[in-house]
């Protein structure tokens, strides 16, 4: 029997509250290496009633079983014969005996299966009082996860994810396209890497040389779509550098390399060979036997390097992950983070992960261990607004060629070879991502010019045009000028609070103008030129920022 860690216990009763509120079906947010199967396996030893744990892909079911057995539970299984029988065999390497009993109140099934034997399997169904799902951001109604939960009308229901965001952007909401009803969420990534679950990680980001730009964007998905992704890889050197950059960076270390397509993946797999690196390539082509057989050799390090094809983005638990090279683009904020949360399991001698990002996505999508507000509600846009998120910097990479560190741009500095980050121009506040030390002297006037024009005092002769002057166009002057000065008062004590707080976490000034840069859209002098409306919208995005603080 396992036994949960504090935190696991925390969300597992934050869960039983959410049904005992009246939620039908809840989400449990975790992040990747949280140990979201142990907290189902857990679920399914306390309810003790007829229930049902499913996912949608054969690993992700065999990994349920597994949890499940190792918490002692019998279980029948609803999947295809050779899956059974995979299943079953590793029962038995791993307990010494079978946990698969036909007769057992709980069930362990794929979601596929279950949809092909929705009528034949309507009569239990029916006598289903708990459902649980693995990677539940898939879950719509209307989709094969959806109509597998409508099979179990008298069932609560739980949904498992590290992610609750679809990259479509709909919702999860029951009601709204979704199936659920409430959202439980756990600590994040950043919090168990502080209290030592995860392991901390450095990212790498070499030189590209897929063009994203010639990527197509599929509108079902909402990710780009596969044949241009195989297109664009199959004119790029991505698969040499994938093998060069881990030679420098990381040779040696046990990893995960994920591809677009097969032929990269093999051609990949070949290269590390050709480099003296143990690797297979591997996908759903790959027959159960063999792949099962690879992914065994590499948990025992016979095999260095798994490459994989959107294989091992979900749910897949390789604790000796060392590095994770990402040759995949991904508008899927979700899939970024799994394929990131690969590195950062735990292991003896493991002092932190790393990602060798090929394809720009952690520039696309941020630091995946930034605060995350998770809604049910359908989002118009993969990353929250910046004002609800001011913790999700955007990242950039250090010019420095021999180290190609990725960091926050919120210094000058790479913090890993204190190379400076020379800006392109110091002329506008987005060359410097709004750092005030280092705007040029030429901007500096022009915003201390608007700064002035709302400080000064109000002047008929100089503010109002001769034919206006005495009138009552002069006197709506008058207001307008002193509303704006008013507005501007707040906003400024407000930016000193904000600031001021930041200070005393003993952050520089630089940092202060950065992050304030990023996460409200404008640098703080700039801010200072704003006339009333503006002023009073950014002064109450500030306010909703406290929280955070």
């Amino acid at each position: 029997m396992i036994q949960l860690r504090p935190f696991q216990a925390d969300t597992k009763n934050d869960l039983y509250k959410s049904w005992a509120n009246g939620s039908g079906a809840s989400i449990v947010v975790l992040p990747t290496g949280a140990g979201k199967t142990v907290l189902m396996s857990s679920v399914a030893v306390d309810v003790q009633e007829i229930t049902v744990a499913m996912a949608h892909r054969q690993e992700l079911v065999q990994q349920i079983s597994m949890a499940m057995a190792q918490m002692g539970l019998r279980h029948n299984i609803i999947a295809p014969a050779a899956t059974i029988n995979v299943i079953i065999s590793q029962h038995i390497r791993a307990f010494g005996q079978s946990f698969y009993n036909r007769r057992a109140a709980l069930t362990v099934a794929g979601v596929n299966t279950l949809n092909r034997r929705a009528k034949e399997l309507t009569q239990w169904a029916n006598t289903v009082r708990y459902w649980m799902g693995d990677e539940c951001h898939h879950f719509q109604a209307s989709n094969m996860w959806g109509k597998a939960v409508a099979m179990f009308p008298n069932a609560r229901g739980v949904g498992f994810t590290a992610t609750p965001i679809r990259c479509d952007h709909k919702s999860l909401q029951f009601g709204h396209g979704g199936v659920f009803d409430d959202m439980v969420v756990g600590p994040g990534m950043r919090e168990l890497i502080k209290m030592g679950y995860l392991s901390d990680y450095r990212i790498f980001g070499p030189p590209q040389s897929i063009d994203i730009s010639a990527v197509k964007i599929s509108n079902a998905t909402g990710d780009f779509t596969h044949k241009s992704l195989s297109d664009v890889a199959a004119k790029s050197t991505i698969t040499g550098d994938v093998v060069a950059h881990y030679m420098k960076i990381a040779p040696g270390k046990r990893g995960i390399t994920f591809t677009v397509d097969v032929e990269a993946a093999m051609k990949t797999a070949e290269l590390f060979r050709s480099a003296g690196v143990s690797a297979e390539a591997v996908s759903a082509k790959t027959p159960d036997n063999v792949r099962n057989e690879i992914i065994q050799k590499f948990r025992k390090g016979i095999i260095t390097q798994l490459v994989n094809v959107d294989l091992f983005g979900e749910g897949f638990d390789v604790p000796a992950v060392e590095v994770v090279s990402m040759a995949r683009p991904t508008q899927s904020f979700g899939l970024y983070t799994q394929q990131f949360g690969r590195a950062l399991r735990m292991f003896e001698n493991k002092s932190h992960g790393i990602v060798i990002d090929h394809v720009g996505n952690v520039k696309r999508h941020g630091l995946p261990d930034a605060v995350r507000n998770w809604t049910l509600t359908a989002s118009s846009t993969g990353r929250r607004s910046m004002v609800k998120d001011p913790d999700v910097m955007p990242t950039t990479t250090c010019l420095n060629l021999e180290c190609l560190a990725v960091f926050e741009a919120i210094t000058s500095k790479c913090p890993y070879c204190l190379t400076v980050q020379e800006p392109e121009a110091r002329s506008e506040p987005k060359f410097v991502d709004g750092d005030l030390i280092e705007f040029s002297p030429e901007l500096l006037a022009k915003l201390r010019g608007d700064i002035e024009k709302i400080d000064r005092d109000f002047d008929a002769q100089t503010m109002v045009p001769g034919a206006l002057q005495n009138t009552p166009a002069q006197t709506r002057l008058v207001h307008i000028h002193g509303h704006n000065q008013l507005a501007q008062k707040e906003l400024r004590e407000n930016i000193t609070y904000w600031a001021g707080i930041r200070r005393d976490k003993g952050q520089p000034d630089s940092e202060i103008y950065r992050r304030f840069y990023h996460t409200f859209g404008t640098d703080i002098m700039s801010a200072q030129g704003l006339k009333a409306k503006p002023a009073n919208d950014l002064c109450e995005n500030i306010k909703k920022g406290f929280w955070k603080l």
